[in-house]
């Protein structure tokens, strides 16, 4: 038992859940992908237990299929869910951008500033994980300085189709100077409390995550769910 204060040690099945989760989100198991649990223990040196117990955790969240009699999968990206997040971050994320044009304190503002710097170096040197990392580090950044990071925790529960959708098409397209300059509008919107023009370019921008759904299904089939 760990002493009072101490940070608890992260149990085998923690580890192995973050591991695999962060593998599925940035593409390294594609949708389709087969899991072993006996693969997953000697590639972890962990016990099937905390293997089996992350796959049911990773299946919660629509990120693993269990198929009976066929085996565990990594879920292909439903283009339902793909919208059904845009349409909820959509909403959301204009309410709280027109809270930051009414007060958002200075070193927030210095925060966002800074993740536009990393940014643009992201873009010169196309290190396109990087750059996925750094658009939810600033968008996340606009809910803590508006103190809603309790939403900012829900948005990511239903994020998961959206955000597989999101890195593909950072993979498939390289003209990421769009993104950059939408991040950088809507910070100067809120450093000038211009709140009609940053809902307006927040809607802009969020509606880049599904304009080519198509396009991407078309390239991509295999990764992607297929109406009934």
């Amino acid at each position: 038992m760990p002493f009072i204060g101490q940070t608890p040690t992260p149990s085998a099945r923690d580890l192995v859940y973050a591991k695999l989760r962060e593998k599925i989100l940035s593409l390294e198991l594609p949708p389709g992908t087969a899991l072993s649990e006996k693969e997953s223990s000697l590639r972890f040196n962990v016990s099937r237990t905390p293997v089996r117990e992350s796959f049911l955790r990773l299946a919660q969240e629509g990120l693993v299929q269990v198929l009976p009699q066929r085996g565990t999968f990594v879920s292909l990206i439903d283009p339902e869910l793909v919208e059904e997040a845009r349409f909820m971050r959509e909403h959301l994320e204009k309410a709280v951008i027109r809270l930051a044009c009414e007060k958002f304190p200075e070193e927030k503002l210095a925060e966002l500033e800074a993740n536009l710097r990393e940014q643009r170096a992201c873009i010169e040197r196309e290190d396109h994980r990087r750059l996925f990392e750094l658009d939810e580090g600033f968008h996340r950044t606009l809910f803590e300085g508006c103190g809603k990071l309790n939403t900012w925790s829900v948005i990511q529960q239903m994020n998961v189709h959206l955000n597989r959708s999101r890195l593909l098409r950072l993979v498939t397209d390289h003209r990421w100077d769009h993104l950059y300059e939408h991040h950088e509008r809507m910070t100067a919107a809120i450093r000038g409390r211009d709140a009609d023009a940053a809902e307006r370019l927040m809607k802009e921008h969020l509606h880049l995550s599904v304009e080519d759904q198509p396009l991407l299904q078309e390239k991509f089939p295999h990764y992607f769910k297929q109406g009934e």
